[in-house]
């Protein structure tokens, strides 16, 4: 018997990702006003380099996420601040300001080069025509610049820091929020991001799992899938639904990752 037609999705034709030499001006312009779906740079980080950086990791101290917010293995070194999210939606900035001082004098230490934080933050803000500079929280620099080994995968969720913290959090005023990632490790299948053209509305409440929402959240939207390749980059707005697929085979999905914000003052700011 023959199935069912597949329902037709209706297709934005800005909802694209693109391959590019190098990040510029207009790919973050387009990605922060909605019409570019992702940006990916190969060979941001060369060969050589991510050998290097993935050799020296081993001298950072890595932690698994919470198990009962994140039910699938994440090792990561560095704070994030939605980790740090009073249920209020306040930052524990008891807990949050030592983990991020503790962070930098173990970052300082480790010593690893080429350093793949400032590598990208430099690159970002030469292609901005501005250099970029640590969101601020009450006069303090946030820490930026995360490592996370995802090799089962994460559920689909979105990110918006005006939305974790609607009271407001920086010290600058965040109208559009850019992720970054930098893969220095891959495996030798899956790992893939998926970027759905959707963003939250109350509706997906009702398919919450976890930290994160269940398929049926994205049922019928159009999608890109990117999977990593070493030495890549890669740029889009984490308000669109989002998800990274289990590692197939052999191999460590490893990169490096931070925010962007927008200002309205038209800078760009960066946490985790």
């Amino acid at each position: 018997m023959a199935s069912a037609p597949t329902a037709l999705i209706a297709r934005d034709p800005l909802f694209v990702a693109v391959d590019a030499p190098a990040f510029t001006a207009r790919h973050l312009a387009r990605l922060a006003g909605g019409t570019l779906a992702a940006v990916r740079v190969p060979g941001f980080l060369d060969p050589a380099g991510c050998r290097a950086v993935t050799g020296a990791l081993d001298r950072l101290p890595t932690a698994r996420y919470d198990p009962g917010r994140v039910p699938t293995p994440v090792l990561r070194f560095g704070p994030a601040l939605n980790d740090y999210r009073l249920p209020g939606g306040g930052l524990d900035a008891a807990r949050y300001w030592p983990d991020v001082d503790d962070a930098r004098a173990t970052w300082g230490r480790a010593a690893i080069r080429p350093d793949p934080v400032a590598h990208a933050l430099a690159l970002l803000g030469a292609a901005w025509g501005a250099a970029v500079v640590p969101a601020t929280v009450g006069g303090r620099a946030a820490f930026g610049g995360t490592v996370r080994e995802i090799d089962a995968g994460l559920l689909m969720h979105y990110d918006d820091v005006n939305r974790e913290f609607p009271g407001g959090l920086f010290d600058q005023d965040v109208v559009a929020q850019l992720a970054f990632n930098l893969y220095v490790s891959v495996a030798s299948g899956g790992g893939a991001t998926t970027v759905w053209r959707h963003r939250w509305e109350p509706a997906d409440e009702g398919h919450r799992d976890a930290y994160g929402y269940r398929p049926a959240a994205v049922e019928g939207r159009q999608r890109v899938e990117l999977p990593p390749h070493p030495g890549d980059a890669l740029l889009f707005d984490p308000a669109h639904f989002h998800a990274v697929q289990p590692n197939r085979g052999p191999g460590r999905r490893i990169a490096f990752a931070f925010f962007l914000g927008v200002t309205t003052g038209g800078r760009l700011v960066v946490w985790s």
